[in-house]
């Protein structure tokens, strides 16, 4: 008989392996939520980088309120016209005046034609007796379907009202400007011979530290990755990028027009520094100015200083009118008074 013993072997886990197969099991499961939460992070953070891109290229737009015959008892015609480079339909107001001198405004960002915390209205209103024609118009964007280029497209829509008042005629050409239609004035002025002086309030001119400095009004992000993402965005919102704003351009040249810059240091959309640095380049021109308000706020400065803004706007306007252009090349003035 054989007595060899035979031994059993135990199928069932041991006590360590019986441990080690939740340990592995949980930091699968950590892992997965790990990746997961990161994920949905980055997503929650492109989305809103996204949005931030969005909304900057489609501000909202009021209504218009009034018109030229209720506001100063002006006749006025309703005027449609293409932008220069024909991708644009515009529509606005045409003030016919006594004379053949003509001013186009040009309103800034979030307004339309009537710009009403300006308002326009008062100015338009004193050119009209002045004798001035005027050109109150909306740029493309204030249409829902289009959206802010920070120029781009915004100084073709202004070339092309420049293009309808002379073809009324217009002698003479001024545009005045507010906000980041005055720096798409500064825009137009690089493209074209046609505009004979600009009056430039709260001058803002779109590049990525004016965008980082205005992102940072409405939330307190971090300039990395925020500027960088939505400079990405921007172009896949509207077509534009931030590249193609000739921003550096405007700021390094020696406008051959008269400008009369209107500013305050207490602007919190458009850092004064950077029109005090555009002006630094004038020096050739007599008829530009820089009117440096030290309590100024950001299309503020008519509300807050009527008399003396539209004595100094009118003046400067009369001597363009009596100043040939031969004449206008000794150097510029800086007022920095209230």
């Amino acid at each position: 008989m054989d007595n060899t013993s035979i031994t059993s072997v135990s199928l069932s886990p041991t006590a360590a392996e019986t441990v080690k197969q939740p340990v592995v099991g949980k930091r699968r499961w950590l892992a997965i939520t790990s990746v997961s939460a990161l994920l949905l992070l980055t997503s929650l953070v492109l989305a809103f980088h996204a949005y931030i891109a969005w909304t900057l290229a489609n501000p909202h737009i009021d209504a218009l309120k009034s018109n030229p015959l209720k506001a100063f008892g002006a006749a006025y015609e309703d005027i449609h016209f293409p932008s220069h480079n024909g991708k644009t339909e515009l529509s606005g107001w045409y003030i016919p005046g006594t004379g053949s001198k003509s001013v186009v405004f040009s309103h800034g960002y979030g307004g339309n034609r009537e710009e009403i915390w300006v308002p326009i209205y008062s100015l338009a209103g004193e050119l009209h007796k002045r004798g001035y024609n005027v050109l109150m118009f909306d740029y493309g964007y204030v249409n829902p379907n289009q959206m802010v280029t920070g120029g781009v497209q915004e100084s073709q829509e202004l070339l092309g009202a420049i293009d309808y008042v002379r073809g009324r005629n217009a002698s003479q050409v001024y545009v005045w400007g507010f906000s980041m239609g005055a720096g798409t004035a500064l825009q137009a002025a690089l493209q074209t011979k046609s505009i004979d002086g600009m009056i430039l309030d709260s001058t803002f001119l779109l590049d990525p530290e004016t965008l980082y400095h205005n992102m940072k009004q409405y939330v307190n992000l971090p300039k990395y990755p925020s500027l960088p993402l939505v400079k990405l965005f921007f172009p896949l919102v509207n077509g534009v990028n931030l590249q193609q704003i000739p921003s550096e351009t405007v700021k390094e040249t020696k406008y051959s027009i008269p400008i009369f810059f209107i500013h305050g240091k207490e602007d919190t959309k458009a850092p004064y520094e950077i029109v005090e640095n555009i002006f630094a380049n004038q020096k050739q021109n007599l008829l530009t100015r820089l009117w440096l308000l030290p309590t100024g706020e950001h299309e503020w400065i008519y509300q807050a200083n009527k008399k003396s803004y539209m004595t100094r706007t009118m003046n400067f306007l009369d001597e363009l009118s009596s100043v040939k252009p031969s004449f206008k090349l000794t150097p510029s003035t800086s007022d920095a008074s209230i």
